[in-house]
């Protein structure tokens, strides 16, 4: 066997890092074979190797630029086919709402609306500034993916619920800064999973900007929809009254209680709230109607607006009171969609004031897929289906009074 001898490589890596692209070429040659072998893995097979645990097969490369400290790599990252994509892990993808984000900030520095945060927000994010056709490119990335899975056919499935909510957002428009409404629509299908069906940016929760959108759904072919949760927003009403009639309406608690809450003085808050609570532990839809009149009389003399809110909305708060307790616990309040606000609300407070309307709708999008395919691979179903009863008691119509 032949001596290696560690001189003779001394000097061979010597001579290569004297050269001015030496490093860069050892780290291209480095990862470069690296990806390949990490290929190999995931197909389960070398290059021409037949075997019997082969998953796909090799597709060429795809070129692939890499910013480090001794310049810009130029790699080969290998393309499979017949299996799912191979992505390498020896540099971190850029998730698709961390592109966005990217997006928005330097959007904002580039439109001259940056501030020291946006700044420090691009330096910990990128390392360095991000060019202007950077933007651009991923820009078009993202846009092109959002407007695919906002189009995307939805007549596949059965959404018997939909959970629907809005939050406002700073947004700079015309030159100025104004509060746009973000309307999130959820629905639950057939199989008990959540998906995300539609989002908007919209001037307000008005019956136009709500209508749209559900008639959109209707167009993309939403079909078997038997229960809409939401709260009591005025134009959410006369949106569904006009686009889902006969469809019932599940008015969320949770917002029934903080408003009572705030018609009274705030050292008897916790006391309405105690009232409230008794009302909704009633064992059936009577019952808990009885506790509400009995607690609307209580408080009409020092608190009419209480007295009325609770004789003329309470039976809305009602609608799933015969479901099955597993099904009910899910469906008495917007309390999943808020939760799915509070983590948006993470994300955006980075940018505080977005530079537009689509920086917002890029960055709303992009966590909402991601959250989405979240859902999806998830190994239990947020609902027992089986539970669901073919049709809830209570329809929601033109008429129904809204406190």
């Amino acid at each position: 066997m032949a001596k290696y001898n560690n001189d003779d490589m001394g000097q061979d890596l010597q001579g290569l890092f004297r050269d001015r692209d030496g490093m860069k070429f050892f780290l291209e040659e480095i990862v470069n074979r690296a990806m390949a072998a990490e290929a190999a893995d995931h197909l389960q097979a070398q290059q021409y190797q037949r075997t019997d645990s082969r998953r796909g097969y090799r597709n060429g490369s795809k070129p692939r630029r890499f910013a480090t400290r001794v310049g810009s790599l130029d790699l080969s990252v290998p393309q499979v086919r017949g299996c799912e994509p191979y992505h390498p892990s020896m540099f971190s993808r850029f998730q698709r709402s961390e592109r966005a984000l990217l997006v928005t900030c330097a959007e904002m520095y580039f439109q001259g609306v940056s501030t020291r945060k946006v700044q420090k927000v691009l330096d910990q994010m990128c390392g360095s500034n991000i060019s202007s056709s950077t933007v651009s490119c991923i820009a078009a990335e993202l846009d092109e993916k959002l407007s695919s899975f906002r189009s995307r056919r939805l007549n596949s499935n059965i959404y018997p619920c939909l959970q629907i909510d809005a939050r406002y957002e700073k947004i700079r428009v015309d030159g100025r800064v104004v509060s746009q409404a973000v309307l999130v629509v959820v629905g639950i299908n057939i199989a008990g999973e959540r998906e995300i069906l539609d989002w908007r940016i919209a001037d307000s929760e008005s019956l136009e900007t709500w209508g749209d959108l559900f008639r959109q759904l209707k167009d993309r072919g939403l079909k078997g929809l038997e229960l809409v949760v939401s709260d009591a927003h005025s134009g959410i009403i006369a949106a569904l009254a006009r686009h889902f009639q006969g469809v019932s309406w599940q008015r969320c608690r949770v917002h029934f209680k903080r408003e009572l809450a705030n018609k009274v003085s705030y050292k008897l808050r916790k006391e309405m709230m105690r009232d409230s609570a008794i009302v909704f532990a009633g064992e059936d839809k009577s019952e808990c109607l009885l506790r509400g009149r009995e607690i609307a009389e209580k408080w009409k003399n020092r608190y009419p607006s209480v007295g009325k809110m609770l004789e003329e909305g309470l039976e809305n708060c009602l609608t799933v009171t015969s479901y099955p307790s597993p099904v009910r616990r899910k469906t008495n309040s917007t309390n999943m969609i808020e939760n799915i606000m509070k983590r948006l609300k993470q994300r955006t407070q980075v940018v505080g004031v977005f530079p537009s309307r689509s920086a917002c709708d890029r960055l709303i999008g992009a966590q909402l897929i991601e959250l989405h395919e979240k859902w999806a691979t998830a190994e239990r179903p947020y609902m027992n289906m089986e539970l669901w009863p073919s049709r809830p008691p209570v329809k929601l119509t033109k008429k129904t009074t809204v406190a």
